[in-house]
Protein backbone atom coordinates (compact mmCIF):
# COMPACT_ATOMS: atom_id res chain seq x y z
CA UNK A 1 0.00 0.00 0.00
CA UNK A 2 1.17 3.23 -1.62
CA UNK A 3 1.24 5.83 1.66
CA UNK A 4 0.48 9.33 0.31
CA UNK A 5 2.15 12.29 2.99
CA UNK A 6 1.07 15.55 3.29
CA UNK A 7 3.36 17.40 0.90
CA UNK A 8 2.14 15.26 -1.83
CA UNK A 9 -1.62 16.11 -0.79
CA UNK A 10 -0.34 19.47 -1.01
CA UNK A 11 1.50 19.57 -4.03
CA UNK A 12 -1.34 18.12 -5.71
CA UNK A 13 -4.04 21.14 -4.29
CA UNK A 14 -1.33 23.19 -5.88
CA UNK A 15 -1.49 21.44 -9.09
CA UNK A 16 -4.83 21.77 -9.39
CA UNK A 17 -5.61 25.42 -8.24
CA UNK A 18 -3.00 26.26 -10.95
CA UNK A 19 -4.66 24.82 -13.47
CA UNK A 20 -8.04 26.35 -12.86
CA UNK A 21 -6.41 29.59 -12.72
CA UNK A 22 -5.21 29.12 -16.19
CA UNK A 23 -8.24 27.49 -16.98
CA UNK A 24 -10.07 30.62 -16.10
CA UNK A 25 -7.47 32.63 -17.31
CA UNK A 26 -7.95 31.11 -20.95
CA UNK A 27 -11.89 31.78 -20.82
CA UNK A 28 -11.35 35.31 -19.77
CA UNK A 29 -8.91 35.59 -22.44
CA UNK A 30 -11.42 34.15 -25.15
CA UNK A 31 -14.41 36.39 -24.16
CA UNK A 32 -12.68 39.38 -24.41
CA UNK A 33 -11.37 38.58 -27.52
CA UNK A 34 -14.38 37.68 -28.80
CA UNK A 35 -16.38 40.89 -27.54
CA UNK A 36 -13.60 42.51 -29.72
CA UNK A 37 -13.88 40.60 -32.55
CA UNK A 38 -17.96 41.23 -32.32
CA UNK A 39 -17.30 45.32 -31.58
CA UNK A 40 -15.01 45.47 -34.67
CA UNK A 41 -17.64 43.11 -37.58
CA UNK A 42 -20.62 44.36 -35.76
CA UNK A 43 -20.77 47.32 -33.34
CA UNK A 44 -18.55 49.16 -35.66
CA UNK A 45 -20.43 48.07 -38.94
CA UNK A 46 -23.71 49.51 -37.25
CA UNK A 47 -22.80 52.39 -35.87
CA UNK A 48 -21.22 53.38 -39.01
CA UNK A 49 -23.59 52.35 -41.67
CA UNK A 50 -26.00 54.39 -39.62
CA UNK A 51 -24.11 57.42 -39.13
CA UNK A 52 -23.69 57.39 -42.88
CA UNK A 53 -27.33 56.45 -43.81
CA UNK A 54 -28.42 60.20 -41.63
CA UNK A 55 -25.60 62.01 -43.58
CA UNK A 56 -27.05 60.91 -46.42
CA UNK A 57 -30.36 62.13 -45.62
CA UNK A 58 -28.85 65.73 -44.33
CA UNK A 59 -27.59 66.32 -47.08
CA UNK A 60 -30.54 65.17 -49.49
CA UNK A 61 -32.58 67.79 -47.27
CA UNK A 62 -29.82 70.41 -47.34
CA UNK A 63 -29.87 70.75 -50.97
CA UNK A 64 -33.85 70.22 -51.40
CA UNK A 65 -33.90 73.42 -49.72
CA UNK A 66 -31.39 75.19 -51.57
CA UNK A 67 -33.75 74.11 -54.40
CA UNK A 68 -30.45 72.64 -56.37
CA UNK A 69 -29.13 76.03 -57.01
CA UNK A 70 -25.54 75.66 -57.25
CA UNK A 71 -22.26 75.97 -59.75
CA UNK A 72 -21.97 72.79 -61.90
CA UNK A 73 -18.41 72.84 -60.69
CA UNK A 74 -16.61 70.07 -62.82
CA UNK A 75 -19.09 70.88 -66.02
CA UNK A 76 -16.63 71.21 -68.96
CA UNK A 77 -17.69 74.19 -70.96
CA UNK A 78 -17.06 74.71 -74.83
CA UNK A 79 -16.36 77.80 -76.59
CA UNK A 80 -19.50 79.51 -76.63
CA UNK A 81 -19.21 78.96 -72.59
CA UNK A 82 -22.49 76.58 -72.60
CA UNK A 83 -23.17 74.11 -70.49
CA UNK A 84 -23.77 70.55 -72.12
CA UNK A 85 -25.00 67.51 -70.34
CA UNK A 86 -23.48 64.87 -73.00
CA UNK A 87 -20.48 63.11 -72.58
CA UNK A 88 -17.32 64.69 -72.58
CA UNK A 89 -15.41 61.79 -74.19
CA UNK A 90 -17.41 62.52 -76.97
CA UNK A 91 -16.73 65.81 -77.36
CA UNK A 92 -13.13 67.35 -79.30
CA UNK A 93 -11.21 68.19 -76.56
CA UNK A 94 -9.49 71.47 -78.76
CA UNK A 95 -10.53 74.27 -77.16
CA UNK A 96 -11.60 72.67 -74.21
CA UNK A 97 -11.87 74.33 -70.83
CA UNK A 98 -12.52 73.15 -67.46
CA UNK A 99 -14.49 75.00 -64.78
CA UNK A 100 -13.50 75.55 -61.77
CA UNK A 101 -15.42 73.33 -58.68
CA UNK A 102 -16.75 75.71 -56.45
CA UNK A 103 -18.99 73.62 -54.15
CA UNK A 104 -16.64 74.36 -50.70
CA UNK A 105 -15.04 71.50 -49.74
CA UNK A 106 -13.83 71.16 -46.12
CA UNK A 107 -11.69 68.54 -44.74
CA UNK A 108 -13.45 64.98 -43.29
CA UNK A 109 -16.70 66.96 -44.30
CA UNK A 110 -19.06 64.75 -46.40
CA UNK A 111 -20.53 67.16 -49.49
CA UNK A 112 -21.63 64.04 -52.29
CA UNK A 113 -23.36 61.22 -52.19
CA UNK A 114 -22.35 57.80 -54.02
CA UNK A 115 -24.53 55.67 -55.42
CA UNK A 116 -23.39 52.06 -56.51
CA UNK A 117 -26.67 50.63 -57.80
CA UNK A 118 -25.34 47.09 -58.20
CA UNK A 119 -23.66 46.99 -54.97
CA UNK A 120 -27.02 48.86 -53.43
CA UNK A 121 -24.83 51.42 -52.41
CA UNK A 122 -25.63 54.99 -51.45
CA UNK A 123 -23.04 56.80 -48.75
CA UNK A 124 -21.35 59.78 -48.15
CA UNK A 125 -18.48 61.04 -49.60
CA UNK A 126 -15.84 63.59 -47.87
CA UNK A 127 -12.95 65.58 -48.47
CA UNK A 128 -9.86 63.34 -47.17
CA UNK A 129 -8.92 59.47 -46.50
CA UNK A 130 -8.43 59.70 -43.10
CA UNK A 131 -9.80 56.60 -41.23
CA UNK A 132 -10.31 58.43 -38.12
CA UNK A 133 -11.83 61.52 -39.19
CA UNK A 134 -13.91 59.63 -42.41
CA UNK A 135 -13.46 56.02 -43.11
CA UNK A 136 -13.96 55.31 -40.12
CA UNK A 137 -17.20 56.66 -39.79
CA UNK A 138 -19.17 54.72 -42.77
CA UNK A 139 -18.03 57.34 -45.73
CA UNK A 140 -15.95 57.17 -48.91
CA UNK A 141 -13.04 59.19 -48.31
CA UNK A 142 -11.94 61.74 -51.50
CA UNK A 143 -8.37 61.89 -52.76
CA UNK A 144 -6.77 65.52 -51.77
CA UNK A 145 -5.46 66.53 -54.78
CA UNK A 146 -6.89 64.77 -57.37
CA UNK A 147 -10.45 66.50 -59.32
CA UNK A 148 -13.43 66.71 -58.14
CA UNK A 149 -16.55 65.09 -59.97
CA UNK A 150 -17.27 65.85 -63.80
CA UNK A 151 -13.95 67.47 -63.61
CA UNK A 152 -11.20 66.58 -66.29
CA UNK A 153 -8.41 64.36 -64.71
CA UNK A 154 -9.65 61.88 -62.02
CA UNK A 155 -12.01 61.97 -58.84
CA UNK A 156 -10.15 59.38 -56.97
CA UNK A 157 -12.02 57.65 -53.76
CA UNK A 158 -11.31 55.26 -50.94
CA UNK A 159 -13.23 53.18 -48.82
CA UNK A 160 -13.28 50.72 -46.15
CA UNK A 161 -13.61 46.88 -47.70
CA UNK A 162 -14.50 45.28 -43.86
CA UNK A 163 -15.44 47.08 -40.96
CA UNK A 164 -16.65 50.63 -39.98
CA UNK A 165 -19.36 50.40 -42.90
CA UNK A 166 -17.50 48.59 -45.11
CA UNK A 167 -19.06 50.33 -48.45
CA UNK A 168 -16.52 48.48 -50.66
CA UNK A 169 -17.05 45.04 -49.15
CA UNK A 170 -18.43 43.80 -52.66
CA UNK A 171 -16.79 46.24 -54.80
CA UNK A 172 -15.17 43.21 -57.17
CA UNK A 173 -18.85 42.39 -57.88
CA UNK A 174 -18.62 45.19 -60.28
CA UNK A 175 -18.21 45.18 -63.84
CA UNK A 176 -17.87 46.74 -67.33
CA UNK A 177 -20.67 48.88 -67.83
CA UNK A 178 -22.27 48.97 -64.35
CA UNK A 179 -22.83 52.58 -63.52
CA UNK A 180 -21.40 54.86 -60.72
CA UNK A 181 -23.10 58.13 -59.73
CA UNK A 182 -21.57 61.31 -58.08
CA UNK A 183 -24.30 63.49 -56.66
CA UNK A 184 -23.60 66.69 -55.46
CA UNK A 185 -25.54 69.79 -54.50
CA UNK A 186 -25.44 70.89 -58.26
CA UNK A 187 -25.58 68.14 -60.57
CA UNK A 188 -25.46 64.45 -60.77
CA UNK A 189 -22.31 62.90 -62.65
CA UNK A 190 -22.51 58.85 -64.39
CA UNK A 191 -19.92 57.25 -64.79
CA UNK A 192 -19.88 53.83 -66.41
CA UNK A 193 -17.22 51.14 -65.37
CA UNK A 194 -14.41 50.54 -67.35
CA UNK A 195 -11.22 48.81 -65.97
CA UNK A 196 -10.81 46.60 -62.96
CA UNK A 197 -7.38 46.57 -61.32
CA UNK A 198 -8.01 42.91 -59.42
CA UNK A 199 -4.59 43.71 -57.00
CA UNK A 200 -2.11 45.82 -57.02
CA UNK A 201 0.45 47.25 -54.31
CA UNK A 202 -0.77 49.05 -51.67
CA UNK A 203 1.59 51.96 -52.45
CA UNK A 204 0.92 52.02 -56.25
CA UNK A 205 -0.32 56.07 -56.32
CA UNK A 206 -0.10 55.62 -60.44
CA UNK A 207 -4.10 54.37 -59.81
CA UNK A 208 -5.24 57.94 -58.64
CA UNK A 209 -3.35 60.04 -60.80
CA UNK A 210 -4.91 62.50 -63.30
CA UNK A 211 -4.14 59.64 -66.42
CA UNK A 212 -4.67 56.68 -63.82
CA UNK A 213 -2.50 53.81 -64.57
CA UNK A 214 -0.75 51.10 -63.02
CA UNK A 215 3.00 51.52 -62.12
CA UNK A 216 3.27 48.30 -60.78
CA UNK A 217 0.90 46.63 -63.44
CA UNK A 218 1.58 49.07 -66.41
CA UNK A 219 -0.87 46.95 -68.49
CA UNK A 220 -3.68 48.03 -66.38
CA UNK A 221 -4.65 51.89 -66.68
CA UNK A 222 -5.13 54.30 -69.57
CA UNK A 223 -3.00 56.58 -72.47
CA UNK A 224 -5.38 59.59 -72.67
CA UNK A 225 -6.70 61.98 -70.33
CA UNK A 226 -10.40 61.96 -69.63
CA UNK A 227 -13.08 62.01 -67.33
CA UNK A 228 -12.42 59.19 -64.86
CA UNK A 229 -13.59 57.92 -61.23
CA UNK A 230 -11.24 55.56 -59.00
CA UNK A 231 -12.60 53.35 -56.39
CA UNK A 232 -9.82 51.74 -53.85
CA UNK A 233 -10.29 49.43 -51.48
CA UNK A 234 -8.03 47.39 -49.69
CA UNK A 235 -7.93 43.51 -50.53
CA UNK A 236 -8.20 40.50 -49.93
CA UNK A 237 -10.82 40.76 -47.10
CA UNK A 238 -9.86 41.47 -43.67
CA UNK A 239 -5.87 42.77 -44.72
CA UNK A 240 -4.62 45.66 -45.69
CA UNK A 241 -1.41 44.23 -47.78
CA UNK A 242 -3.06 44.97 -51.13
CA UNK A 243 -5.53 47.38 -53.09
CA UNK A 244 -7.92 47.12 -55.67
CA UNK A 245 -9.14 49.46 -58.16
CA UNK A 246 -12.23 49.91 -60.16
CA UNK A 247 -12.44 52.78 -63.08
CA UNK A 248 -14.51 54.57 -65.12
CA UNK A 249 -15.14 56.75 -67.12
CA UNK A 250 -17.44 60.27 -67.24
CA UNK A 251 -20.37 59.41 -69.74
CA UNK A 252 -23.43 61.73 -68.44
CA UNK A 253 -24.24 65.27 -66.01
CA UNK A 254 -27.37 66.10 -64.84
CA UNK A 255 -27.70 69.03 -63.70
CA UNK A 256 -30.23 69.57 -60.31
CA UNK A 257 -33.22 71.15 -60.00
Amino acid sequence: MRVVGHGDRRWRARRRRVLWSGGELLVTVGVVLMLLVVHQLWWTNREAKQGAARKVEALEREWGDSGGSGDLGGEAKGDSGTTGSSSPSARSGAGRRQSSYTTRVVASQAYAILVVPRLGLRVPIAEGVSKPNVLNHGYVGHYPGTQQPGQAGNFALAGHRNTHGEPFRYLPRLRRKDTVEVETKAATYTYTVDQILPQTSSRDSGVIRALPRSIVKPSYGYEEPGYYITLTTCTPEFTSRYRMAVWGKLVSTRPRV
